[in-house]
């Protein structure tokens, strides 16, 4: 029973979000193993991403309510499912493992579990994560990047998105954190991931976060630009979280890094370029980018990468001669982001070729 609950685990997994894959060693076993007990695995698969109440979970399970709301309870506080409170009422339902178990774990995370997650994105999770990741986060430009002469959709401008939020709540990036605690860490930014809304609520429920105003938040993304984060909200208009990441740790980035043309892999509407007449060969701008879309040419000239370059502005930002300008994908390319989270996560079902 033990093998199979966890290998019915792993594939309910696989149908949400970027999904959770098999490998060959079975570290992903080990990982659900480390996390859920086969009670815990057996609630879950009992859940689906819908929202319940305890009482109606325990009258379709045929189970006294009070031992199924302690169950729901224990597990949320674990990380293990998600909740959403509204008053006296509270609702339960299951969560990917990314955006999810992965990231509830961190203020829990050991060096133990790390080495497990660091070996199973290294090995089949990276292929999972870049292959989803247009529909999973986008990369939008810092504003500074951007001429004002340019209209730039509030959905596309990262303190416009802060603006709209009633609740924002910082928490520490789980992928730094994760190398860090196995000592592959990059050193920079670690508290530099947003949640927003219910998503947020859960993070200050669980003490996984704080609650920050807009003006903390536009700091911390002037921090995040000074350490050369990308900035990407989850791909949706009204996201539900926001993260700055960078190359080395980022799942996402590091995933497409491993890829000859990521720029095809991303959801972005902008690309750099740059005026060789300009360019003072200082290579500042090969050090700022996180997807090696920079080279100097013979000439001693910064040159892009187009298939390489995701968009973010970093290396504009930081170019002493204002070599550098972020460019406007043309109209037929340009992408409209979905205007829900529901909607977003329906898409990378769809692309997946997921059906429920």
């Amino acid at each position: 029973m033990t093998t199979d609950i966890y290998r019915d685990l792993q594939e309910r997994l696989d149908k949400y979000s970027v999904g959770f894959p098999a490998t060959e060693s079975g570290i992903e076993i080990t990982i659900l193993k480390a996390m859920f007990s086969e009670q815990d695995a057996e609630m879950f698969l009992a859940l689906s991403p819908l929202l319940e109440t305890p009482e109606a979970i325990a009258d379709r399970l045929n189970r006294p309510v009070a031992e199924v709301s302690e169950i729901l309870a224990d597990m949320t506080k674990r990380g293990l499912l998600f909740h959403l409170k509204k008053g006296d009422s509270v609702k339960y339902g299951a969560i990917p493992f990314v955006h999810g178990l992965f990231e509830f774990q961190v203020k829990r995370l050991d060096k133990d579990f790390a080495k497990l997650v660091e070996q199973y994105f290294d090995a089949e999770f990276s292929v999972a994560m870049a292959k989803s990741a247009e529909g999973f986060l986008r990369t939008i430009p810092i504003q500074e990047s951007i001429d004002v002469t340019q209209r730039i959709a509030a959905y596309d401008d990262a303190v416009e998105i802060l603006k709209k939020q009633k609740l924002i709540v910082i928490t520490d990036c789980i992928c730094r954190k994760m190398r860090e605690t196995v000592e592959t860490g990059c050193g920079k930014l670690m508290e530099a991931c947003f949640m927003f809304g219910s998503m947020g609520q859960y993070y200050l429920d669980h003490e996984m976060g704080r609650q920050i105003d807009v003006d903390e938040g536009i700091r911390i993304l002037t921090k995040a630009r000074e350490d050369g984060l990308v900035t990407q909200p989850a791909t949706a208009q009204n996201p539900g979280g926001m993260c700055n990441c960078c190359g080395d740790c980022c799942g996402v980035l590091k995933a497409l890094n491993q890829y000859p043309k990521p720029a095809e892999m991303v959801f972005t509407n902008y690309f750099a370029a740059i005026d060789e007449e300009e360019c003072v060969g200082c290579e500042v701008c090969i050090d700022r980018c996180q997807m090696g879309a920079l080279t100097m040419n013979d000439d001693e000239k910064a040159v892009v990468n187009k298939d390489r370059c995701i968009g973010c502005g970093l290396c504009v930002t930081t170019c002493p001669s204002e070599a550098i300008e972020l460019v406007l994908k043309p109209e037929e390319s340009l992408k409209t982001p979905p205007v829900t989270s529901g909607e977003q996560m329906m898409n990378l079902a769809v692309k997946r070729g997921i059906q429920f």
